[in-house]
């Protein structure tokens, strides 16, 4: 069982930048895919980035591509999304998410068996 919780969103201007955090519980943290994705009003929850078990390789959307870095530390058992050049269309809650290796597409938001409660960014124009 791993429990995930995010932090760090708010409300910021287009242009700016949020960092947001998210908090595994649990020893296996290394063993785990992690992503993070967004749900923004009346859309479904769309992929933003995942970076694998080590860290050592990436995925992004390409609308995020350029602007947004995940990165993770396993001593801390703790995966970070750095958003820079924010723009009013990344507003949305932003879930991090956790995922057993070998069990699908990383950018799916069905292979992941575990979910943060999510937390809110908001850019203004």
């Amino acid at each position: 069982q791993v429990q995930l919780v995010e932090s760090g969103g708010g409300l910021v201007q287009a242009g700016g930048s949020l960092r947001l955090s998210c908090a595994a519980s649990g020893r296996t943290f290394s063993s785990y895919f992690m992503g993070w994705f967004r749900q923004a009003p009346g859309k479904e929850r769309e992929f933003v980035a995942t970076t694998s078990t080590s860290g050592g390789s990436s995925n992004y959307a390409d609308s995020v591509k350029g602007r947004f870095t995940i990165s993770r530390d396993n001593a801390k058992n703790t995966v970070y999304l750095q958003m820079n050049s924010l723009k009013p269309e990344d507003t949305a809650v932003y879930y991090c998410a956790a995922k057993r290796a070998f069990s699908g597409a990383a950018t799916t938001p069905g292979n992941y068996d575990y979910w943060g409660q999510g937390t809110q960014v908001t850019v203004s124009s």
